[in-house]
C-alpha cells in the first residue's frame, strides 16, 4: 500500500532509516502494520526485524520520546508539539516529550558563511566589526551567533541551517503517508487525532522556518506591551532579516534558570514572578496572541527586576470569541460552576458520541472536589491536570489553539513557582478574571455584542433569497449529493476483495487440474519428461496457483 503512495524514489533512504529506528526501539508490529516492511523488501533493502535493542526494556513513553530523538529535527519539533498536547497525552507521555531539547551539533561557521553573506548581499565585514565563530547556541533549526555591529552594538544572528527545508520536506511527505495508513489499519490510534496534530505540526514548523516571522511575532507583543516599562522585547534589524536570517538586539542579562546568579545580583524574585505573570495574562486574555513556551530558558532577569522575553518561534493566538470562552471556563472553575464549565468544554469538543449527561456528572464532581480548597490553596498544574485526564477519559480533544493555551498556562505556573515556590497563578489571575467578567456586562459591551448579533442576522436574512435561489439552481442540475461514511467499509472492502481474489485463483487452479487430468487420459501430441506437455504444465500452474492460494492465506493470518 505504502509502495504505491511513494511518488519518488529519494524517500525509500528516509523510509528504510523510519522503519530501522521503530524496530530498534520494539515498534516492529507497529511497521508490519504499515505494510512498510513489504515496500522495503521489494525495493531490495533489509530491515534487521529481530535485532531489538535492550531500549526495547524501557517503557513506551521513554521508547517513543528516543525514537523521535534519533530520526532528527523534524521528529524532534514533533514531539515538542506532542507536549503540547495535554489533552490527549497522560502525564508521563507529556513529561518525556518536554525532555525532547531543541539542539543538535553546530554546524561549522564556514558552513554557514557562504549562505550567511548571501542573505547579507555582502561580506559579513561590510556590516559587522566582529562575529562569533562559536555559536551561543545551536538547535534544530537554526544555531545563533553573537555579532557586533560598526556601531558597537552587541547582536545576534540567527541563521537557518543549509539544506533544511528539503529535509523537512521529505520527512512532512513521510509523516502524511504514515499516518494515513495508521489512521486507516488501527482505530486505537485514531482516538489520539493524529491527522489533526499533522496538521498543527505542518503549519508550526513551516512558520519556524520562516525566520523572519519570528521577529514579526516579537514585535506585534512588543507593540501589546509598550505601555508595560518592565518587560523588554529584542529589537529587529529588518535590513538583514529574511527567511534564512534573522537579526536582533543581544540581550545582556541573567538567563531565567540561573536563580543563583539572581540571588547575587539583589535581583526581588516574587517582584520577577508577579511582573512575568502579569505579563503574559495581558498577552492572553487581552491581546490574544502569546508567547507559547515561557518556560525559564526563554526569559532573562535585568537590573530593576526587569524580564526580556525571547525566541518567540512558538506563539498562541486567540480570538475574541475564545478568550471570553476561556476566562468562562476558569471563571466557573474558580467559582465552582460545573454546568458552565461543562457546556464550554462540549462547545469545544468535536466528539458527538460523548455522553452530555456523564460528563456533566463527572465535571461536577471534578468542581466540588476542589469547592472545599480556598483560592490559595488551589493549584493550577493539579486543576488541569485534574481535567485534562477527564477530558481523556471522555476522548475529548481540545482545538489546536486551546491546548498551546494550556500547555502555556501550565508553564507559566512553572515559572512562577522556579521564581518563588508561594506562587500561586489562579490567585493571580482572579482579579484579571473579575474584571474581564464584570466589564463583559457593562451596559456599552451588552450594546455592542447585541449590535453585532443584529447585524450577523440582518445579512443571514439578506443573504436568504440568494442562497435560496442557489440551492434550488444546483437541485435542478443535479449537483446536490449525499456522502455517507461508514467507519472501516475500506478494511471490510480490503478483505472481500482478497477474499474474491482467493476464490477465482482457487476456481482457476481447480479447472487447471481437472483439465490436466483429462488431456493425460488423451495419446498423443507433444510430450515432456514422457508426459503429455499441456497436461504437464497444466499441472504446473495448477501447483504455483496452489502454493500463491497457502501463501496468501498464511500472510493475512500474521
Amino acid at each position: 500500500m505504502l509502495w504505491e503512495m511513494l511518488n519518488a524514489a529519494r524517500d525509500l533512504g528516509r523510509v528504510h532509516a523510519i522503519a530501522s529506528v521503530l524496530i530498534r526501539y520494539g515498534f516492529g508490529g507497529f511497521v508490519r502494520s504499515l505494510g512498510v516492511g513489504k515496500v522495503l523488501e521489494r525495493a531490495g533493502k533489509i530491515l534487521h526485524w529481530q535485532q531489538v535493542e535492550d531500549y526495547a526494556k524501557l517503557d513506551t513513553p521513554q521508547r517513543m520520546r528516543r525514537v523521535l530523538e534519533d530520526l532528527g529535527p523534524t521528529f524532534i519539533k514533533l514531539g515538542q508539539i506532542l507536549a503540547t498536547r495535554v489533552d490527549l497525552f497522560p502525564p508521563q507521555y507529556i513529561a518525556e516529550f518536554e525532555k525532547l531539547q531543541d539542539q543538535a551539533p553546530p554546524v561549522p561557521f564556514e558552513e554557514l558563511l557562504s549562505q550567511l553573506e548571501d542573505d547579507l548581499g555582502g561580506s559579513i565585514d561590510e556590516f559587522f566589526s566582529a562575529v562569533e565563530r562559536q555559536p551561543l547556541a545551536a538547535a534544530s533549526i537554526a544555531q545563533v551567533h553573537k555579532a557586533v555591529l560598526k556601531d558597537g552594538t552587541a547582536v545576534i544572528l540567527k541563521i537557518r541551517r543549509p539544506g533544511l527545508r528539503k529535509i523537512i520536506e521529505a520527512d512532512l511527505r513521510l509523516l502524511q503517508r504514515i499516518v494515513d495508513i495508521a489512521e486507516s489499519e488501527s482505530p486505537e490510534f485514531r482516538r489520539f487525532h493524529p491527522k489533526e496534530i499533522l496538521r498543527q505540526f505542518n503549519q508550526s514548523l513551516r512558520r519556524e522556518l520562516d525566520l523572519a516571522g519570528e521577529c514579526r511575532n516579537a514585535e506585534r507583543v512588543a507593540a501589546n506591551l509598550a505601555d508595560d516599562p518592565d518587560i523588554i522585547i529584542p529589537n529587529v534589524y529588518w535590513q538583514w532579516t529574511g527567511e534564512r536570517l534573522n537579526v536582533q538586539e543581544y540581550i545582556e542579562g541573567i538567563q531565567g534558570r540561573d536563580l543563583t546568579a539572581v540571588e547575587k545580583a539583589g535581583l526581588d524574585r516574587k517582584l520577577l514572578a508577579d511582573r512575568g505573570t502579569k505579563a503574559v495574562i495581558k498577552m492572553i486574555m487581552e491581546d490574544g496572541f502569546f508567547h507559547a513556551d515561557p518556560h525559564p530558558g526563554n526569559v532573562f532577569y535585568l537590573a530593576g527586576n526587569k524580564l526580556a522575553f525571547i525566541d518567540f518561534g512558538m506563539v498562541g493566538r486567540l480570538t475574541e470569541e475564545r478568550r471570553e470562552q476561556v476566562v468562562s471556563l476558569l471563571y466557573g472553575m474558580i467559582n465552582h460552576l460545573p454546568i458552565q464549565v461543562a457546556e464550554i468544554l462540549e462547545d469545544w469538543s468535536d466528539n458527538i458520541y460523548t455522553d452530555e449527561q456523564v460528563l456533566t456528572v463527572d465535571i461536577e464532581a471534578f468542581v466540588d472536589q476542589y469547592s472545599s480548597l480556598s483560592l490559595k490553596d488551589l493549584s493550577l498544574t493539579a486543576m488541569m491536570g485534574d481535567l485534562m485526564a477527564l477530558l481523556r477519559d471522555h476522548k475529548l480533544m481540545l482545538p489546536a489553539d486551546l491546548a498551546l493555551l494550556i500547555k502555556a498556562y501550565i508553564t507559566l505556573d512553572g515559572l512562577g513557582r522556579h521564581l518563588n515556590p508561594d506562587f500561586n497563578t489562579l490567585v493571580f489571575a482572579a482579579p484579571y478574571i473579575q474584571k474581564i467578567m464584570l466589564e463583559r456586562y457593562k451596559p456599552e459591551a451588552i450594546a455592542k455584542r447585541g449590535w453585532r448579533n443584529l447585524l450577523s442576522v440582518a445579512d443571514l436574512l439578506t443573504s436568504l433569497p440568494k442562497d435560496l435561489r442557489k440551492l434550488l439552481r444546483a437541485s435542478r442540475k443535479g449537483a446536490i449529493q449525499i456522502d455517507i461514511t461508514v467507519k472501516r467499509l475500506d478494511h471490510y472492502v480490503n478483505n472481500i476483495d482478497n477474499a474474491i481474489s482467493r476464490l477465482t485463483m482457487g476456481i482457476v487452479t481447480a479447472a487447471l487440474i481437472i483439465g490436466s487430468s483429462i488431456i493425460m487420459t488423451v495419446k498423443g501430441g507433444p510430450e515432456l519428461f514422457g508426459l503429455p506437455a499441456f497436461g504437464f504444465l497444466g499441472y504446473s500452474f495448477a501447483t504455483i496457483g496452489g502454493i500463491w492460494l497457502l501463501l496468501s492465506i498464511w500472510k493475512s493470518g500474521h
